[in-house]
C-alpha cells in the first residue's frame, strides 16, 4: 500500500512540475512577444530624437535617468516620482510614449529607489527631504547640460510634488514652470480628510469589507506603515480608471523591463524609503516655505483624490503669488490622474505649459 501511494504521489508531483514548466515557459514567451510589440509601437529615430538610459552622479551617488523624446528640439519634461520610493523604472517604454511627440520626457529613480537602489544601495544615514530635493536640482542641471536647454519643465507627483515644490522654490531659474499632481501640502494634517473621503466612498458602494477595514484601522495619524497601507489600498481601489489586479500584474510581469531581481530591488527600495522618511514627513508643511513663487505654478489634480485631497490644495494655490498660477480639477479622476487620464493630462500640458517653453 505504501509503495502504491508513493508511486501515485511521484506521478502527481511530476505532473505538477510539467504544468509549472509549461506555465513559466508560456509566460516567458508571452513576455518576449509583448516586448517586441511595445518596441514596434514606440519607435524613436536615433538622429532626430533621443532614447537613452544613463547612470549620472547625483549628490555623490549614481542615479538612474531615462531620457526619451521624438524630437530633440522639444522642451524637456522632468518627472519626479511619488512614494517615497515608488520609482518609474519598472514601467514599460510605452508609459507616456504619446508625450514624447511634444516633450523629451525624463524619468528619474530617486536615491534609494528602483534602479538607483540597485546600483547605489539604500538611503544612507543623514539623508533628508531637503537633500532629496537638492538631488532633483542636480538632475535638472544634468538634463539642461546634456540636452543643451536653457530651462526644463518640472512635474511632481505625490511625494514627488513635495520635492518639486522645494526644487521650484530653491531654483526657479532652472524651470519654465512647475506642475504638481496628487499635490501634497501637509500630509500629516490633511490625511484625515482623505481618510473620511475614502470611508464615505466605501459606504456609498456598500463595500462591507472596505468599511470594516477602514473603521477598524481608524483615522490618521498612523504610527505604523501597515495602517497607512490600509487607507492607501482602498483609496487606490476606489480610484476611477485604476487597472484591475490582473491588469496590474500583466503590466509588471509582461510589459515592464524588470526581471525578478530588479522587481525585488524595487520593492525593497519602496519599503526602505517609506520607513526612512516616515518621521520627517510628519513635520513637513509646504506652506512654511512661503507662498511666493518666481515661476508659473500649475496643479492638475483629480477631483476624487483620496490620498491628497483637493480642498487643502485649493487653499494653498489661492494664497499663492506667482507669475501665473492655476489649479485644474479633473472630474472623475483620482490621485494617479497623470497615468489614468494621461491623454487629458497631456492636453493640459500642451495648452498651459508648453507655450511657456518656446
Amino acid at each position: 500500500m505504501g509503495a502504491r501511494i508513493w508511486k501515485v504521489t511521484k506521478r502527481t508531483l511530476l505532473g505538477l512540475l510539467v504544468v509549472l514548466i509549461i506555465v513559466i515557459g508560456s509566460g516567458l514567451l508571452y513576455r518576449v512577444y509583448r516586448h517586441h510589440q511595445i518596441a514596434a509601437a514606440t519607435p524613436i529615430d536615433a538622429v532626430r530624437g533621443v532614447d537613452e538610459e544613463v547612470f549620472a552622479t547625483i549628490g555623490g551617488v549614481e542615479q538612474w535617468i531615462s531620457i526619451r523624446g521624438q524630437n530633440r528640439d522639444n522642451p524637456v519634461l522632468l518627472l519626479v516620482h511619488g512614494g517615497p520610493g515608488f520609482a518609474f523604472s519598472f514601467l514599460g517604454r510605452d508609459f507616456l510614449y504619446a508625450w514624447t511627440r511634444d516633450f523629451t520626457v525624463a524619468r528619474w529613480d530617486q536615491r534609494g529607489a528602483g534602479r538607483t537602489y540597485g546600483r547605489s544601495g539604500p538611503l544612507g544615514a543623514g539623508i533628508t527631504i531637503d537633500r532629496m530635493a537638492q538631488d532633483g536640482v542636480e538632475v535638472a542641471e544634468f538634463l539642461r547640460a546634456r540636452l543643451q536647454k536653457p530651462k526644463i519643465v518640472l512635474v511632481g507627483l505625490s511625494w514627488g510634488s513635495t520635492l518639486g515644490v522645494k526644487m521650484a522654490k530653491a531654483r526657479p531659474d532652472l524651470f519654465y514652470a512647475y506642475v504638481g499632481t496628487g499635490q501634497a501640502v501637509n500630509q500629516y494634517k490633511y490625511k484625515k480628510i482623505a481618510y473620511y473621503q475614502t470611508l464615505a466612498e466605501a459606504r456609498r458602494r456598500n463595500d462591507t469589507k472596505a468599511i470594516r477595514e477602514l473603521e477598524e484601522n481608524g483615522p490618521p495619524p498612523y504610527e505604523i506603515g501597515r495602517k497607512e497601507g490600509v487607507h492607501t489600498k482602498w483609496a487606490n481601489a476606489f480610484e476611477p480608471g485604476q487597472p484591475s489586479l490582473w491588469q496590474g500584474l500583466s503590466l509588471v510581469l509582461f510589459d515592464g523591463p524588470d526581471g525578478p531581481l530588479e522587481l525585488a530591488r524595487f520593492v525593497q527600495g519602496l519599503l526602505d524609503s517609506d520607513g526612512y522618511f516616515r518621521e520627517e514627513q510628519k513635520s513637513l508643511d509646504l506652506t512654511l516655505l512661503g507662498t511666493d513663487f518666481a515661476l508659473p505654478f500649475f496643479v492638475f489634480q483629480g477631483a476624487v483624490d483620496m490620498v491628497t485631497p483637493v480642498s487643502p490644495v485649493q487653499d494653498y494655490v489661492e494664497r499663492m503669488t506667482a507669475p501665473r498660477k492655476e489649479l485644474v480639477v479633473i472630474p472623475n479622476a483620482g490621485h494617479n490622474v497623470m497615468a489614468t487620464r494621461s491623454d487629458e493630462f497631456l492636453r493640459l500640458l500642451l495648452d498651459r505649459v508648453r507655450p511657456l517653453a518656446r
